[in-house]
């Protein structure tokens, strides 16, 4: 079975009220779509960092949000994932008011997931980024997740 980093924009579209952005609502439903239809066909995981994340803001929505993804595996924090936020920081020319992104990447490197799953295509699910993070990681002799989102993520029964 496949291993799956949710991100936290994940636990953010199920639970947030329908927005009024015609882009945004779509993705919302996907998310919704994906996690009714297509979660039972992997392993999913989280991270502390997006545990800092999803209790941000709203309690009601931050309550929610824990609850879905309360029986889900938390990979731990530890020095390789520290450092190796410091090195994509030197090295992939990444904005530092988004380091979160880095630790969401770094866990999932270091935790050897197959996919990061995830609405963030600013930072995350970017071509170019996505290009920089595979060239860097595989002359570090890093596994790279595929850094996808629910749509891109859908499993033929």
């Amino acid at each position: 079975m496949y291993r799956v980093y949710i991100e936290t924009t994940i636990p953010s579209y199920l639970v947030s009220k329908p927005n009024r952005d015609i882009i945004v609502l779509t993705h919302q439903e996907i998310t919704k779509i994906w996690w009714e239809t297509q979660k039972s066909n992997y392993e999913l995981y989280i991270s502390e960092y997006v545990i800092q994340e999803i209790i941000r803001g709203d309690s009601s929505l931050s309550k929610k949000r824990v609850e879905i993804l309360n029986d889900m595996t938390i990979l731990e924090h530890n020095n390789f994932i520290e450092n190796l936020v410091r090195t994509y920081l030197e090295n992939l020319k990444f904005p530092v008011k988004a380091i979160i992104d880095l630790f969401h990447i770094a866990c999932s490197v270091y935790y050897e997931m197959d996919y990061l799953l995830t609405w963030n295509c600013k930072h995350l699910a970017n071509a170019h980024f996505k290009s920089k993070l595979l060239k860097f990681n595989n002359t570090s002799g890093l596994k790279t997740p595929e850094i996808c989102t629910p749509e891109q993520l859908i499993m033929e029964v």
